[in-house]
């Protein structure tokens, strides 16, 4: 369910409003048809916020939150971590286990001899209203997590409350003020300031500390090739008790 521009998963960067005319069905329903649309939505590529912020970071147990079509879980997998990947899709969750698949015997025909590599990642389809996570992770990532149908205050919350003692908490998302052109953003409440998390997680008490709180620029191309500079949302928080 994540979203995301030209450079992520998005073939074409739509404004991250992935759904912006969402029809008035379930979630999960019009997810599936969103997906259903295409044989591949997103790019293959991981955020790139993802890699850069979670490059050094050691690898444990992940949480991949609002997954899609499963890069940036593929990508954890093949940092070392073991992955929990999330969405309401359960088409783009197949979608995702197919690329995992590929990628995996990718890394098994250059890894001579080494047989099947199994897989580092469980691949859950879930309403990520109701969705609560079975114990805790070394890191939460959530990339791009909007939707005309979701509150994103209670998924975060949720996802926040998900980080272990030591862990890292890594959110990113569209800042309201600086969606691209060519999107039709109705519903602005669908995104969040750097300080907007902040406050409706409760990441300014003595149990976090904030690493990076801020707001990116991103160069990227809409659907028809037309230039933007978006700005990204980018919070990394470590939890410390």
């Amino acid at each position: 369910m994540t979203q995301q521009g030209e450079d992520h998963h998005h073939p074409t960067d739509d404004g991250g409003t992935r759904l912006s005319d969402e029809p008035r069905q379930g979630a999960a329903e019009a997810w599936d048809e969103k997906y259903g649309s295409k044989a591949q939505i997103w790019s293959g590529k991981p955020n790139p916020q993802l890699v850069r912020e979670g490059a050094g970071l050691r690898p444990g147990r992940a949480l991949d939150l609002g997954c899609g079509e499963g890069a940036d879980a593929i990508w954890l997998a093949q940092q070392g971590w073991t992955v929990t990947a999330v969405d309401v899709s359960a088409v783009a969750l197949e979608r995702a286990a197919t690329h995992e698949r590929a990628a995996l015997d990718r890394e098994s025909v250059h890894a001579e001899g080494a047989g099947e590599i199994p897989s580092r990642i469980h691949w859950e389809q879930c309403d990520l209203d109701q969705w609560q996570p079975e114990g805790t992770y070394d890191l939460v990532s959530s990339q791009f997590l909007h939707g005309p149908q979701l509150v994103w205050q209670g998924p975060l919350r949720t996802a926040a409350a998900a980080v272990k003692p030591g862990g890292t908490l890594l959110i990113v998302g569209h800042h309201p003020d600086r969606l691209p052109p060519w999107g039709n953003h109705t519903k602005p409440e669908m995104f969040y300031t750097p300080m907007q998390l902040v406050e409706e997680l409760g990441l300014d008490s003595p149990d976090w500390q904030l690493e990076v709180n801020t707001t990116r620029e991103r160069v990227t191309n809409g659907p028809d090739g037309q230039e933007a500079v978006l700005g990204d949302t980018i919070l990394r928080a470590t939890r410390l008790a």
